[in-house]
């Protein structure tokens, strides 16, 4: 039921029940301004966009901690990273802001904002995105009737340009990279991730059939913690390995236990990216002339160098687990 009636200090009380029986109030000076938004609501209520007012009030800042507690599909990594961008660039802005007083134009203001501080477009991008998919889901729960990080402008973001190595460069990165050689040309002709290949165990290098068992992954993630799992996309597969590695691959494993990572760190655990990049890898890609080269570029050489030897597209998909759940 919904009604205006005149109160004795002269102002105008306008009132409704929402879908749920709940009465809401409100006070005008003017019997037409309660009537104006009686009229409003009651639109929203017969046309199925009607939100309660309550719910919109909750915080950006607290609903977005509570869309990421209930991201529990994601893998630690992604996880980590969408943690990464609400601490640094949602929380700052939008933490004290209630979800109803979010509006496209601020959110366009605050985009901008970002490209001018000097944020790549390409992470303009992520950042925008994590915000909209928080908004999303409060317009998914009834906590708004519209996303208002929809259809903001964003910056052009142009793709950077992959850099494919030659049989000949991986050569020579791979002899500048010195104790970092083998990584190198694993990661060149068998096109594994980098986490696939520090979490790569001795029993799964199948030395006499040529191939290597891809069945685990390890990723960073925050705070410098390890995340052992499986393949990205769950993609577990064997991978051809070339007859040349065969024999250095030999001597590098002799001796070693079955349960032993083939390629640690100094200390005995999980190679980290970083490291490496910091402790040979840069220095190698700058020797040989392909500065700012980083080891997932060695994965795109893979695909090259195996097309280039005749593989066909599917056997490179395969191997690279492009598009493939599972190759046993």
């Amino acid at each position: 039921m919904a009604s205006v009636q005149k109160h004795a200090n002269g102002r105008w009380k306008a009132r409704y029940r929402d879908t749920n029986g709940k009465e809401h109030a409100r006070h005008f000076p003017r019997k037409v301004d309660a009537q104006r938004w009686l009229d409003s609501v009651t639109s929203a209520v017969v046309t199925g966009s009607y939100i309660d007012p309550a719910a919109s009030r909750v915080l950006v800042g607290d609903w977005a901690a509570r869309w990421l507690e209930g991201k529990a599909n994601l893998e630690a990594s992604t996880h980590g990273r969408y943690a990464g961008i609400l601490k640094t660039y949602v929380f700052p802005r939008w933490s004290a802001t209630r979800l109803v007083d979010v509006s496209p134009a601020d959110v366009q203001a605050w985009v901008a904002q970002l490209a001018a501080g000097g944020l790549a477009p390409a992470s303009v991008h992520k950042v925008h995105r994590v915000l909209s998919m928080v908004l999303a889901t409060a317009v998914k729960d009834g906590r708004l009737p519209r996303n208002p990080a929809s259809g903001v402008d964003l910056p052009r973001a142009n793709p950077a340009e992959k850099q494919y190595l030659d049989a000949r460069q991986v050569d020579r990165l791979a002899d500048a990279a010195g104790p970092g050689r083998l990584v190198v040309l694993v990661l060149a002709y068998c096109g594994l991730r980098w986490g696939e290949l520090a979490a790569l165990k001795v029993a799964r290098v199948d030395l006499l059939r040529r191939r290597v068992h891809v069945a685990e992954s390890v990723t960073e993630v925050e705070n410098g913690r390890l995340d052992w799992g499986l393949p990205k996309s769950h993609a577990r597969r064997w991978v051809p390995l070339p007859r040349f590695l065969v024999e250095d691959l030999a001597v590098h494993l002799a001796g070693l236990d079955p349960d032993a990572l083939v390629f640690p760190s100094t200390a005995g655990t999980a190679l980290r990216v970083s490291n490496a990049r910091r402790s040979w890898f840069d220095r190698a890609a700058a020797d040989v002339g392909v500065p700012g080269l980083t080891p997932h570029e060695l994965r795109h050489t893979a695909a090259s160098l195996a097309v280039s030897a005749g593989a066909n597209v599917k056997a490179v998909q395969r191997m690279l687990a492009f598009a493939w759940p599972s190759i046993r």
